[in-house]
């Protein structure tokens, strides 16, 4: 990802930063919009009155996230492990978030920690991988891939060879239709796929493929309604999408 891109990824995505061809409605993206607003301030509200809340910091800093505010959000997460040291460890979207405020080396080290409390999640790995990428370049970033011995869940352990270089997004998206799963197993997969081919192509400079990849991930119909985590990568794919199409200059700002 050129460094251009870090310089947008710190700049609040305003609401005209979106394509046509985007796979949510004008009319849904304003919700969204406006949702999240909604509940940064009633939840700024409530963090003065009740300042040492952690619940509080960790729901704004979603919202923060999830408006491109990733100074905000890092400082919210920062907040919950100030107040919880019991977080430290395993606050992964403490390191999503200082991925996206441009803190790599601090992101790179938060999933290394997170390797300590779960040596399974191989979704983790590859954000330590772009991390590291972005702090020290391809080269040591494929070296220092963390090592995995157990199973993981489909289809990361091919997703994660994707890094490595023994597999292509191509070969990822082949070995879904291969498996022949349907329903929300295939759509599970097709997500994680698309996301992180995607994001790996933004990393690489490859804007036009990855906008294609992530557009589809954020078209995908089981992210937004699965689970909190699957849901929170949603919102990052969606982020990352909204960013590069500013970036490309496919829609004019309104005056």
């Amino acid at each position: 990802m050129p460094v251009v891109v870090v310089l947008l990824l710190a700049v609040v995505l305003p609401s005209w930063a979106y394509s046509e061809d985007h796979p949510l409605s004008a009319d849904d993206r304003a919700q969204l919009t406006a949702k999240f607003d909604k509940q940064i301030a009633d939840l700024t509200t409530r963090i003065e009155q009740d300042a040492k809340n952690v619940d509080l910091y960790s729901r704004r800093g979603d919202a923060n996230f999830f408006r491109g505010r990733f100074t905000e959000s890092v400082a919210d997460y920062e907040k919950m492990v100030e107040l919880n040291a019991d977080l430290d460890r395993s606050h992964w979207r403490r390191g999503i978030a200082r991925f996206y405020a441009g803190q790599f080396a601090g992101a790179a080290q938060q999933f290394e920690q997170y390797h300590s409390f779960d040596d399974v999640d191989r979704e983790n790995g590859i954000w330590r991988f772009f991390s590291q990428f972005k702090a020290h370049g391809a080269e040591k970033a494929r070296a220092g891939l963390l090592k995995y011995k157990k199973d993981d869940r489909e289809p990361f352990p091919s997703v994660y060879k994707l890094f490595s270089g023994e597999m292509t997004g191509a070969d990822v998206l082949q070995r879904i239709e291969d498996a022949g799963v349907k329903g929300d197993e295939r759509e599970k997969r097709l997500f994680y796929a698309d996301l992180y081919i995607g994001l790996n192509d933004a990393l690489e400079g490859r804007d036009e493929s990855a906008i294609k990849h992530l557009r589809r991930s954020t078209a995908n119909k089981w992210g937004p309604i699965a689970g909190y985590g699957p849901n929170y990568m949603w919102h990052v794919g969606r982020v990352h999408y909204e960013l590069l199409v500013q970036k490309a200059g496919q829609k004019t700002p309104a005056k």
